[in-house]
C-alpha cells in the first residue's frame, strides 16, 4: 500500500494553532509569519475537505473535526520528539522500566546502579517502586523485582538471593537488650506476616510462649526501619538492605539470628519477548546477585526457613 504524502509542515501548523487558538501565537512559536501559518492550514483543509476552524472575532474556534484529528497529532508528535530526544552521542538510548521493592531500591539496587550504567550508556532506566504488590502487564514494566516464594501466576521468575530477617533497633536499645528474651520488655514492630517474630524467636532458642508482637504494623521494611531508627521499638527487617545505617553505627543489630521469609526474584511476563535492553539488564543483575551470594554470612548465626 502506497501511503500518500503527509503535510508536515500543515499538520504542525494546525496543532500550534489550534493549542494557541491565534495564527499569530502559533506563528512565533514556529518562527514563521503569520500568513505562512494560515496558508499551510490552508492547504490541510483543502487535502482533508473540511474546516478545521471557525474564524471568530476573538480568534479562532476548532471545529468538531478539528477537534477529532488534535489529540492524534498532539500524540504523534510527543512521541516522535520522546524518540528524538533519545538519540544521544550516535546512538539511540533505549528505555528499560522495572518494578523495584522499595527496600530493595534503596537498600541494595541504587549504591550499585552506577556500575550499570557505566557499562550500558544506551540505556534509559526507568524505576517505579512499590511496596511488593505489582501489576507487570498494567504497569507497562518490562521487568518486577519482589520478595516472595517465587511462585507467581503466569510470571517467570528466577532467583537472585534470600535477605533474611533479624532484630534492628537504635544502639541506646540494642545496649538493653543482652539476651533474646530482654526483647519481651521492648516494642516490637512488625509486617503483615504474623508468624515473623514467632519464627525469630524460635531461631532464637527461645522456650515458651513468645510475646504478641504489639508494635505498629508496616507494609515496607524502609517505613519500619525509619521508626526504628525514632526508637519507635525493635524492627525485624533484613541487615543486608540496611548495611548503610548498620556501618555507620546508627542502627545495631544485637543478636546473629535469622529468620528467612522468602528471597528476592527477577520477574518478567512468561508471554513477553526479551528485549536487548531486558538481556542485558538481566544479566548484570544476576552477575551481581551472584556475588552477594557468594559473600560469607558475617553475621548470619541461627536461622529458620517459614517458607
Amino acid at each position: 500500500m502506497v501511503r500518500p504524502h503527509l503535510p508536515l509542515n500543515a499538520l504542525r501548523a494546525f496543532e500550534a494553532s489550534a493549542r494557541h487558538l491565534s495564527f499569530t501565537r502559533a506563528a512565533i512559536e514556529l518562527g514563521v509569519t503569520q500568513a505562512a501559518v494560515s496558508h499551510q492550514v490552508k492547504i490541510l483543509e483543502d487535502r482533508l475537505k473540511v474546516s478545521l476552524f471557525k474564524r471568530i472575532s476573538r480568534g479562532l474556534m476548532v471545529t468538531a473535526e478539528g477537534e477529532a484529528l488534535l489529540p492524534v497529532l498532539r500524540d504523534s508528535f510527543d512521541r516522535m520528539a520522546d524518540m528524538l530526544e533519545r538519540f544521544e552521542g550516535g546512538y539511540v538510548r533505549e528505555v528499560l522500566t522495572v518494578g523495584v521493592i522499595g527496600t530493595f531500591a534503596v537498600g541494595w539496587l541504587l549504591p550499585r546502579l552506577a556500575d550499570f550504567q557505566l557499562h550500558h550508556p544506551q540505556i534509559e532506566l526507568r524505576l517505579s517502586t512499590n511496596n511488593n504488590r505489582v501489576d507487570i502487564a498494567a504497569e507497562g514494566l518490562d521487568y518486577a523485582i519482589r520478595f516472595g516464594s517465587g511462585a507467581w501466576h503466569n510470571i517467570e521468575a528466577e532467583h537472585l538471593f534470600e535477605a533474611p530477617l533479624s532484630a534492628i533497633c537504635i544502639p541506646e536499645m540494642a545496649k538493653e537488650l543482652k539476651r533474646p528474651e530482654d526483647l519481651f520488655r521492648k516494642i516490637l514492630l512488625r509486617s503483615y506476616r504474623a508468624d515473623e517474630w514467632t519464627g525469630w524467636f524460635a531461631a532464637a532458642g527461645v522456650t515458651g510462649e513468645p510475646p504478641i508482637a504489639r508494635g505498629i504494623m508496616f507494609d515496607s521494611s524502609l517505613a519500619m526501619i525509619e521508626a526504628a531508627m525514632q526508637g519507635a521499638g525493635v524492627a525485624l527487617a533484613p541487615p543486608l538492605m540496611f548495611q548503610r545505617q548498620l556501618t555507620t553505627g546508627s542502627l545495631q543489630q544485637p543478636f546473629d539470628v535469622f529468620v528467612s521469609r522468602g528471597s528476592y526474584w527477577l520477574t518478567s511476563q512468561k508471554s513477553r519477548s526479551e528485549t536487548p535492553p531486558m538481556a542485558a539488564f538481566r544479566t548484570w543483575l544476576l552477575e551481581a546477585a551472584n556475588a552477594v551470594a557468594m559473600e560469607p554470612h558475617g553475621h548470619q548465626g541461627a536461622e529458620v526457613n517459614l517458607t
